[in-house]
């Protein structure tokens, strides 16, 4: 990625961010954070990584997914709004398991201390 793709990937997710917290009424998309964006090189296209806090009361994955894709043509249409680009990009989410894949190595991690220190 050039740093002109760069800049603007890390603007488009801070005011994703901002309009999912703010703007979006959807439950399904509410603990949603975004963990990377992916802008193609000619804007027309970007890929949105996101995880969610999954609690026992928070909706599933699949629905957060559906939820944000439901969401995407009201964001891109705001962040059109908000930033001034020749061509807003299309916007494609994507689960990223990567936060709950290190709770899941830290709570391991957590077990065998506490194993260790019992012995």
């Amino acid at each position: 990625m050039s740093r002109r793709t760069e800049r603007l990937a890390e603007q488009l997710r801070g005011e994703l961010a901002r309009l999912l917290h703010e703007e979006t009424q959807d439950p399904r998309i509410r603990l949603v954070t975004l963990t990377r964006v992916d802008v193609a090189p000619d804007l027309a296209r970007a890929d949105i990584f996101w995880s969610a806090v999954e609690t026992p009361n928070s909706p599933s994955l699949d629905a957060t997914a559906t939820g944000l894709e439901s969401a995407a043509p009201f964001l891109r249409h705001r962040l059109a709004e908000q930033i001034q680009l020749r061509r807003t990009p299309e916007l494609h989410f994507h689960h990223d398991p990567s936060l709950a894949l290190g709770d899941r190595t830290l709570a391991i991690l957590r077990e065998l201390r506490d194993e260790k220190a019992r012995e």
